[in-house]
């Protein structure tokens, strides 16, 4: 969105409703999105809806661990096998992960630390944006939504509790890069072993490397979806206000929603 495409013509926005999601800014924790990024380098840029940067940097990490085998070395070396890991690791990439991972985990923190500064002031500013888009395959507006709800059914499969909040695009990369790591990693395979009590099954059909993306993907699904329901309901909150003071609020009064 731009101003001369957006007719409100403002010089900061709040958010956009398009018909594939709503990226919104609001304030946020560089540490923690710091982390995000130390976690799985990528998550920090998709948290600040850095879309582009953030499937770049994911599909970056799936490909250099990959080829240094960095997630089987991490399993050796927490079960104190260090010759093991040191064989398996590939020494031929390492230099071209350390710079990136590094990258991934200041650029985030940098990036949140101006986007909390661009959000303070589109908020004093009270730029209009559109609540509601409608076109000939979808329809996307705000309204409250229920966090719980989001993670539960993030909980249930990662990229579904983004299907709630109506972000297409990036919970059809999630669901494809989970079913990635699932099949890869025979992990249903591995629980379907389990349940059976043939424990030494589940163990010898699990692929290591492949598994440990998994608990990064699934937290960080849960851990979006919840944040970013807060959020859009307080945009939502946000609209309303804008709406009733510019169109309702008789001289001399103050409408208030919510909290503010």
């Amino acid at each position: 969105m731009d101003n001369f495409r957006n007719q409100f013509r403002n010089r900061r926005y709040l958010a956009y409703v398009s018909l594939l999601g709503t990226t919104q800014l609001h304030k946020r924790n560089p540490i923690t999105v710091a982390c995000w990024s130390m976690a799985f380098p990528g998550f920090g840029h998709l948290l600040l809806n850095k879309y582009l940067r953030g499937y770049a940097l994911v599909l970056w990490e799936f490909f250099i661990n990959q080829k240094i085998h960095l997630n089987l070395a991490l399993i050796y070396t927490l079960n104190g096998q260090f010759q093991a890991a040191r064989e398996v690791l590939d020494p031929r990439f390492m230099s071209l992960y350390i710079p990136v991972y590094l990258f991934a985990i200041y650029d985030s923190y940098r990036s949140t630390v101006d986007m909390n500064k661009i959000y303070l002031l589109a908020q004093r500013e009270e730029g209009r944006f559109t609540v509601f888009n409608i076109g000939a395959l979808e329809i996307n507006y705000l309204d409250k939504r229920k966090p719980w709800i989001a993670v539960a059914w993030s909980m249930g499969v990662p990229s579904i509790g983004q299907l709630y909040l109506h972000r297409i695009i990036l919970a059809v990369f999630i669901l494809i890069s989970t079913i990635v790591i699932v099949w890869q990693s025979n992990l249903i395979l591995a629980v379907h072993y389990l349940i059976l009590g043939d424990v030494a099954a589940s163990s010898s059909v699990l692929d290591q490397q492949w598994l440990l993306y998994f608990p990064s993907y699934y937290f960080f699904t849960i851990y979006d979806a919840y944040t970013s329901t807060v959020e859009n309901n307080k945009l939502f909150d946000e609209a309303q206000r804008q709406f009733l003071v510019e169109n309702y609020q008789p001289v001399g009064h103050l409408i208030t929603i919510g909290d503010q």
